[in-house]
């Protein structure tokens, strides 16, 4: 009876260090969820300010014209191999 007594015990102490890791594991992806996000929003607030930086009058530009008036750009002549040029600098450094 004491042995059995003994593996129900260990056999509960294991199911509540499963719980425990498995609440680990779900803290760790939020953690890197949260990560991921606010390296996202810290890119989205740095691309912003050089937009801006740049072209100042976007500042007072909602969304949809931003987009229009990068589309614009887009479709100068030129602009596809300046965009490539760009993401290549980008990419090897």
């Amino acid at each position: 009876m004491d042995k059995e007594k003994s593996l129900l015990q260990q056999k509960a102490e294991a199911e509540k260090k499963a719980r425990q890791y498995e609440n680990q594991v779900k803290i760790l992806l939020n953690k890197q969820r949260d990560a991921e996000r606010h390296a996202r929003n810290h890119r989205l607030i740095v691309h912003g300010a050089i937009m801006e930086g740049v072209f100042p009058f976007t500042a007072s530009m909602d969304g949809e014209a931003i987009k229009v008036f990068l589309i614009a750009l887009s479709r100068l002549p030129g602009a596809t191999e300046a965009a490539e040029k760009a993401q290549n600098a980008g990419d090897e450094g």
